[in-house]
C-alpha cells in the first residue's frame, strides 16, 4: 500500500505545465518518481519548471506548444516519444477563458480560438497518446493514463464563460468516450476544478470573491494551487486502478 501512489518509472506529460495548477501536477508526479514533458505556448517558462523538475533528481524536457495546433500536437507527442521512448501519463490541463462583453461581440475568431485550446488539443492528443500507450511492444501492451482538465463551468457555467464552459463540458464527454475507446489498457478520467487562487486569481475582485465563496461554496474559499494534486496522484496512479471514465469535481463543494 505505501508505493499506491508511486509513478517510479512513468513518464507524464503536462500540457500547460509551467504554471498553476499544471505546474503543481508536474513537481508532485516528479516527487512521486515520473519524468516530465511540460508543453506551454511560451518555451522558456516551460524550461523554469524543466529546472525544478531536475532539481528533484527526474529528467525533464521543455517543449513549446499551442494547444488549438493539430500539427503541434503531433510533434509534442513524437518528440516526447523519441526523447523518452513511451509515455504513461498524459495531462491535458492547457486551458484558457478570455473575457468578453457580451455574446454577440465575441467573434469567430476569439470562439475557433477556445474551443480549439479546450477542445481540439486534448481531442488530438488524446488520440495520439492513447493509441501509443496502446500499441504493442514485444507482444506487451503498457498502457497509461489520461487525465483531462475540464471545469465546474462545465456543470454551471457563469455568464463570462459561456463558451469555456460549453467547451469543458465536451471535454466531460470526450472523457467518457476515450475511456471507452482505450479501454482495458488506458484509464481515463477528468478533473473539474473550482476556483483556484493561482497566479490567473490575481486579477480577480478579492473582496467580492471572497464574499461570493462564503455563499455558494461549502468550505467557504477559493482552493490552493496545492491543493489539486491529491486527485491528480490518485488518477495517474495505480491507486485508480479500477477508475475510469469519471469526472471527479474539486471545487469546494457546492452549496
Amino acid at each position: 500500500m505505501k508505493n499506491l501512489f508511486s509513478l517510479e518509472g512513468k513518464t507524464a506529460i503536462i500540457t500547460g505545465g509551467s504554471r498553476g495548477l499544471g505546474r503543481e501536477m508536474a513537481l508532485a508526479f516528479a516527487e512521486h518518481g515520473a519524468d516530465i514533458v511540460i508543453a506551454s505556448r511560451k518555451v522558456e517558462n516551460c524550461e523554469e519548471v524543466a529546472s525544478e523538475v531536475r532539481a528533484l533528481g527526474r529528467r525533464a524536457l521543455a517543449i513549446g506548444y499551442h494547444a488549438a495546433s493539430w500539427s503541434d500536437a503531433q510533434r509534442l507527442a513524437d518528440t516526447a516519444i523519441a526523447e523518452f521512448g513511451t509515455i504513461d501519463i498524459l495531462v491535458n490541463n492547457a486551458g484558457m477563458s478570455p473575457l468578453y462583453s457580451s455574446l454577440v461581440e465575441i467573434t469567430e475568431d476569439l470562439y475557433d480560438k477556445v474551443l480549439g485550446v479546450n477542445l481540439k488539443g486534448p481531442f488530438r492528443l488524446s488520440a495520439l497518446i492513447g493509441t501509443h500507450m496502446c500499441t504493442p511492444v514485444s507482444d506487451v501492451i503498457r498502457g497509461g493514463s489520461i487525465i483531462n482538465v475540464s471545469s465546474i463551468a462545465s456543470h454551471r457555467p457563469s455568464p463570462n464563460e459561456v463558451i469555456y464552459g460549453a467547451a469543458k463540458a465536451a471535454i466531460n464527454n470526450l472523457t467518457i468516450g476515450l475511456a471507452k475507446t482505450y479501454g482495458p489498457h488506458v484509464r481515463v478520467n477528468c478533473i473539474a476544478p473550482g476556483p483556484f487562487l493561482t497566479d490567473i486569481s490575481k486579477a480577480w475582485d478579492m473582496d467580492n470573491f471572497k464574499k461570493v465563496a462564503k455563499v455558494n461554496y461549502s468550505l467557504q474559499r477559493g482552493g490552493e494551487p496545492h491543493e489539486i494534486v491529491g486527485t491528480a496522484l490518485y488518477l495517474a496512479s495505480n491507486a485508480s486502478s479500477y477508475t475510469t471514465g469519471a469526472v471527479i469535481d474539486v471545487d469546494g463543494g457546492p452549496r
